[in-house]
């Protein structure tokens, strides 16, 4: 990946798939009667995603671990609201995720393997860790898709990385580039994971620093630049801090000690050297078929085949 005439489009697909189960009805079917309503719906996003932005490369970002033990060892609260039950062994969280979406992912992924769209993951890493990795130095544009917030760290306008931001569904995603964080956070992107530290998230079970939301974060980060220096800062009575935040950043520093190493989006992930290219052709044509004869794919297989070749 080293043409700058070149555009990667990195799909957070869990953000994608969820975004699908919940978007699309259930009377979407198989002709068994099996839902394929998330698979269908993820399909369609592609193909909208890939006709409008016309990427030459792409990846299908992977969660091989959604809450990795290494970010929960640092802070026992990550993610711990969505745990429905432990089992025994090395990766004993079990996701809240409704029954009839958990079928349907090994589907999603028989279909992106037929279609020869790359899919990209990393043992106890989430898929935004992969995504950070192939978005740095990627060595062309790139486009993050995605529902989540954290991935707003990586906006880059010099590095042409910016985010098409689903929160608001596919066909009215947002393109966030550094000027829109600006705008709607008070703080330059790469400060953001800063911001997301000192306020939390509760959606991911960060507590943030106790009576800091964005507006105080983000005054704190514009007169001290970063989260470290707000921490020196407090920690200094001759610093210009006033005395409400001080109390509070002090009374934080066992959390602020280890959570700006949970939020911040991993960028050196070994990933091995996968060839990205966007496939123009389906990698199995009998494999598409078949699944399309399997689980009534339709027209979505159709525009997905369009999409990808290019053609209308």
């Amino acid at each position: 990946m080293t043409s700058s005439d070149g555009r990667l489009l990195l799909l957070d697909t869990a953000s994608l798939y969820f975004r699908a189960f919940f978007g699309v009805p259930d009377s979407v079917r198989a002709p068994d009667g099996t839902p394929v309503n998330a698979v269908r719906g993820l399909m369609d996003f592609i193909s909208r995603l890939v006709g409008e932005y016309d990427p030459t490369h792409l990846a299908c970002c992977w969660d091989d671990d959604w809450r990795p033990q290494w970010r929960v060892d640092l802070i026992p609260s990550y993610k711990a609201h969505r745990v429905v039950r432990a089992v025994p062994g090395p990766r004993p969280d079990v996701e809240e995720v409704p029954d009839p979406l958990e079928a349907q992912v090994p589907v999603i992924l028989s279909v992106l393997e037929a279609y020869g769209i790359p899919v990209v993951g990393h043992p106890e890493m989430e898929a935004d860790d992969v995504i950070g990795t192939l978005a740095t130095d990627a060595g062309m544009a790139v486009d993050i898709v995605t529902g989540d917030r954290d991935l707003f760290q990586l906006v880059d306008d010099d590095a042409a990385v910016r985010v098409l931001y689903v929160a608001r569904g596919v066909s009215k995603h947002e393109r966030v580039d550094n000027a829109w964080v600006r705008a709607k956070y008070g703080v330059d992107a790469h400060q953001y994971a800063d911001l997301a530290t000192l306020r939390g998230d509760a959606s991911d079970g960060l507590p943030g620093v106790a009576g800091v939301g964005d507006k105080t974060a983000a005054t704190l980060l514009n007169r001290f630049g970063t989260i470290d220096a707000v921490v020196e800062a407090a920690a200094d009575p001759d610093s210009d801090m006033g005395p409400g935040p001080r109390g509070k950043i002090k009374a934080a520093a066992d959390y602020l000690a280890v959570a700006p190493r949970v939020v911040a989006v991993r960028r050196d992930l070994d990933l091995g050297t996968p060839d990205l290219t966007r496939p123009r052709t389906p990698a199995d044509h009998d494999a598409v078929l078949a699944l399309d004869e399997r689980w009534g794919l339709g027209s979505s297989a159709v525009r997905l085949v369009q999409a990808l070749s290019g053609s209308d």
